[in-house]
């Protein structure tokens, strides 16, 4: 029986309101040269770009897109990349990082996550700038890779917020392919120049946000395990524990708890870490993220219904951990409570009397922590739960909602100098 008209043109009228709908899914950078950007050129559509040039806070940024499948949306996009970063470490030492964003972003111009990566490299080049007269060493070339996947698929206000679980899926794929390739050729290019003995090391720094943060996960969780137990022939000694590149940072990352409960495992059971032991893997999720907080755990009820969960109990190095796996399973990994290692608050005048870190003392204030302590980074307060060996060099960070408001705040000015620090301690010789 046919369907009378109306319905048909409902219907159809329906299914054109959401093509019309959809987000782009064609590359945006098409030119892989590079280009200077001043204020008679804005460069969108190259790929690699440098920004304030000659001065004191000049970067690179470049551009590598993947597409809903995790493959690279041109390989000589990122052969452009390569090749311009292996020529700039021909006669500099450089400091690559790398952004993935996260859901209802891409690659587009001017999108705000762009413009925010932007201003964050701009202070670290002035920062690497400004460390390099102090210490009257060579200064770091400060580059930037921001990793474009369609973070959005349908554009139509409102009805966007219906694409959580759709582009979650996309973010497993894109981790798993493409990603992890680039990643490690970038991490091969700091390798070969310091293997050269510069004066000062280059060094790789990998920041994934919301979606991007499970990316980032998902393209470096085995390598991770693989560097932190480092099985390799011919080991004479055990060392510190080994991350991928210098630092992975996931911020308001919306993945499960349960995929982290491994890392985690992994970490606890090694006792005591080495004075010199530095962070490696730092997940940092504000208390007012509801996206991750409530909307994460809502549709992973629904999804995880016939799967079957175990309660399993850990006694690590004397640290006693519940491990409910269904909790686990249901919610993000920020907002499982048993998991979280340390909290992050604003300085107050209530604060008591702790060790500061600054650029010049971090190694020491790190190597010094101790069980339930609290130590100030800039504006900041880092405090130790007593759940994990203060050294442990997996951080997965509990933030008050006054140092980032909400999921997409994580620019926010004290958090970028908490991460600077961070990255400062990880970084440096």
């Amino acid at each position: 029986m046919a369907l009378p008209k109306k319905i048909v043109s409902l219907w159809m009228l329906s299914i054109l309101f959401i093509i019309t709908g959809c987000a782009s899914n064609e590359i945006y950078r098409t030119d892989y040269t590079t280009c200077t950007v001043s204020s008679g050129s804005q460069c969108v559509k190259h790929s690699l770009q440098k920004h304030n040039a000659n001065t004191d806070s000049e970067f690179m940024l470049g551009f590598v897109e993947i597409d809903d499948q995790g493959q690279l949306r041109d390989r000589a996009q990122m052969r452009a990349l390569i090749d311009s970063l292996y020529q700039i470490a021909v006669n500099d030492s450089i400091l690559i990082n790398v952004f993935v964003h996260g859901w209802h972003h891409n690659a587009a111009p001017g999108d705000p996550n762009i413009e925010s990566f932007k201003n964050a490299l701009a202070r670290l080049s002035k920062i690497e700038h400004d460390l390099s007269l102090t210490k009257h060493t060579a200064t770091r070339k400060v580059v930037g890779v921001y990793v474009g996947w369609r973070g959005e698929s349908i554009t139509i206000p409102g009805l966007n917020y219906l694409t959580f679980w759709d582009r979650k899926n996309t973010a497993q794929e894109v981790g798993h392919l493409g990603v992890t390739e680039l990643l490690l050729k970038l991490e091969e290019i700091a390798n070969v120049k310091n293997s050269l003995s510069p004066p000062i090391k280059s060094r790789l720094v990998v920041v994934g946000h919301s979606f991007g943060g499970a990316v980032v996960y998902n393209a470096t969780t085995q390598i991770l395990a693989s560097r932190f137990i480092d099985s390799r022939a011919g080991k004479g000694y055990v060392d510190t524990a080994k991350g991928f590149g210098d630092l992975v940072v996931l911020l308001n990352p919306a993945f499960k708890a349960l995929s982290y409960a491994t890392s985690y495992d992994l970490a606890q059971a090694r006792c005591s870490y080495f004075d010199n032991q530095v962070p490696r893997l730092v997940i940092l999720t504000s208390e007012a993220d509801y996206a991750t907080k409530l909307a994460f755990p809502a549709g992973q009820t629904f999804s995880t219904f016939f799967e079957t969960h175990n309660t399993i109990e850990r006694n690590d190095c004397k640290f006693s951990l519940t491990l409910d796996e269904g909790e686990a399973d249901r919610n993000a990994v920020g907002h499982y409570l048993p998991l979280i290692s340390h909290t992050l608050k604003p300085v107050d005048e209530q604060t008591q009397q702790m060790a500061v870190a600054s650029y010049a003392n971090m190694k020491n204030i790190w190597s010094t922590q101790t069980k339930g302590g609290s130590t100030q980074f800039g504006s900041t307060v880092l405090t130790h739960l007593n759940k994990t060996e203060p050294r442990n060099p997996y951080l997965n960070i509990r933030v008050d909602k006054e140092l980032i408001a909400d999921h997409n705040d994580v620019f926010g000015g004290r958090v970028m100098d908490f991460l600077r620090l961070l990255i400062e301690l990880s970084t440096t010789n």
